[in-house]
């Protein structure tokens, strides 16, 4: 993959595939993780999406909705961590990834609007 967005976004969703297996398994949680694992799996799926975009309108579309996911895992990642699922350590590490490809979107979203 040539793409840093696609690149980042799928390495992302293995991580987030990675930690719905540890949730539902040592932890046997099963609601918050599913939660977690459709947002932070989406947000590869619309970037892929978007690769395929009839229109710069839609690929901008695509590129808005992966932001929305990026920003809905943020959130289901900053509750498993308050209510004890994640260590400080994980919270911090997988909120770094998201806010990096947060910005990469934010950038591809702001670029492709001009």
């Amino acid at each position: 993959m040539d793409n840093i967005i696609e690149k980042k976004s799928f390495d992302f969703a293995v991580r987030i595939v990675n930690l719905y297996k540890h949730l539902t398994v040592n932890k046997r949680e099963k609601v918050l993780s599913k939660q977690v694992l459709r947002s932070g799996t989406s947000v590869g799926a619309n970037v892929a999406e978007a690769q395929q975009a009839q229109s710069k309108a839609d690929f901008v579309s695509k590129m808005n909705i992966a932001l929305k996911e990026i920003s809905e895992t943020k959130y289901w990642i900053k509750l498993l961590y308050a209510t004890k699922y994640l260590s400080e350590e994980e919270e911090t590490s997988i909120l770094s990834d998201c806010i990096e490809i947060e910005k990469i979107l934010v950038t591809i979203i702001k670029t492709s609007k001009q």
